[in-house]
């Protein structure tokens, strides 16, 4: 690790000189998790084009972070750009809807089947908002979300289990203001007794959870288990609630379409938007006719759910011209093959040096571990090595690769090529042979 420290320092001094000049940012960067990065200090980026992007010290990284699922289309797409220009010239913010609102709603209904969509700026706004429906239309006082789970920076879910199964708050949240287990209840993952018993007590408004975990790392449902989900929240009278801002990795219609999912609410961020800030969620035909008196009334602007931005001109044009242009299928067809020699190129490797470590794919997205899958978030958790996660990513950064800095994942776009693919293989096995030395 202290070779790669210097050899960072070495190659990175232009971004240095910035940081140095950073202090009037709270710890040296715009936003918080800026400090998750491998290095002494952060890398200042020029330009990102298609899956690339270049530093100010010149070095050009294949990204296979892709601002975290935010640029899961790629970098710098001309025709969202385009429409941002030329709807920025005619207003970007009235208060009245345009006609792309219209364009959007159908297309998403086509992609993910619910009749009925709002917007919002961001997931974690989207999932406010569904946590809020779901309390009105219950009037039950809690919500369920899956131990270890993210959905954004929404009290409710920043909670975990702790050794006696009481549900508390996520180790790092900050400022919590009231005792969540009063609001909250945290499940394992793929333990569907857990579940049964979780929902029987009549108190849980709604489940909010990803078809396939992901930001604890790629934890996949096991046989039969989003089946069994399905019919426990129904026969509880709990509204399930999908949250696809990440899973949308598993092709046009995220695991919703391809597996046959039928949520009461959905929720999509980041990506659909090309990189501009954007969320949308969709509910049922059911669960739409409950909400039209509450939604059309007469205090609707102080009901808690909405924003001044929300559903602005700007971000829908950049919806539209990003849903009309990628994450098609023939651009899955494209993404989910170089997500398989990913995972292929890594996992030959640890073979190779007969390490204990496996990988996980989810469609375009691929996760390595230091240790078997796990089954559930709080085993995936427990298996995290801060440290050797710290060197593989800082070995890889060094050489012109860019992992998540969160976990140990790679997300592909469209413009990602078999070239990319084959120079992350290459890296990864000389960090794998590094250690074993």
């Amino acid at each position: 690790m202290a070779e790669e420290q210097d050899l960072f320092g070495e190659r990175h001094q232009a971004s240095l000189e910035r940081h140095r000049m950073s202090g009037r940012l709270l710890s040296g960067v715009p936003m918080p998790w800026m400090t998750r990065w491998p290095g002494g200090w952060p890398v200042y980026f020029t330009e990102a084009h298609g899956a690339h992007f270049v530093d100010v010290d010149g070095h050009e990284y294949v990204d296979f972070c892709m601002g975290d699922t935010g640029a899961m289309t790629g970098h710098g797409l001309e025709q969202v750009a385009d429409a941002l220009s030329s709807r920025a010239r005619r207003g970007i913010t009235t208060m009245l809807p345009s006609d792309d609102a219209l364009w959007v709603a159908e297309e998403l209904e086509r992609r993910f089947g619910l009749p009925k969509w709002q917007f919002a700026m961001t997931a974690t706004d989207a999932n406010r908002f569904v946590i809020r429906f779901s309390r009105e239309l219950t009037r039950r006082p809690k919500i369920a979300v899956f131990d270890w789970c993210y959905h954004g920076s929404v009290d409710e879910t920043l909670v975990v289990r702790d050794e006696s199964g009481r549900t508390v708050s996520r180790p790092g949240v900050i400022g919590q203001h009231l005792d969540v287990s009063q609001t909250s209840v945290s499940i394992p993952f793929n333990d569907v007794d857990m579940l049964e018993n979780a929902l029987s007590k009549d108190d849980v408004a709604c489940l909010l959870m990803e078809p396939a975990l992901t930001n604890i790392g790629i934890v996949l449902p096991e046989p039969g288990y989003l089946e069994a989900v399905r019919e426990i929240t129904r026969r509880h009278g709990v509204l399930l609630v999908i949250d696809e801002t990440h899973t949308i990795c598993a092709g046009p219609g995220g695991c919703t379409r391809a597996w046959g999912l039928e949520p009461d609410f959905f929720v999509i961020g980041k990506p659909i938007g090309g990189g501009m800030p954007v969320a949308a969620y969709g509910m049922s035909g059911e669960v739409a006719a409950r909400l039209e008196d509450i939604m059309s009334g007469p205090t609707v602007d102080v009901s808690g759910v909405g924003g001044t931005l929300a559903g602005n001109a700007l971000a829908l044009a950049a919806v539209r011209a990003t849903l009309q242009s990628t994450l098609r299928d023939e651009d899955f067809a494209r993404m989910i093959p170089l997500a398989e020699m990913w995972t292929d190129g890594v996992r030959n490797a640890y073979e190779s040096k007969q390490l204990p470590w496996s990988v996980q794919q989810l469609g375009a997205r691929a996760e390595y571990w230091f240790c078997p899958p796990p089954r559930d978030g709080a085993a995936a958790a427990a298996a995290s090595d801060a440290q050797l996660e710290s060197f593989m990513h800082l070995y890889a950064l060094n050489r012109g690769v860019l992992l998540t800095p969160f976990h140990n994942m790679a997300l592909f776009s469209p413009f990602h090529e078999q070239e990319d693919v084959e120079q992350h293989t290459a890296v990864f096995a000389s960090a794998v042979d590094r250690l074993c030395r």
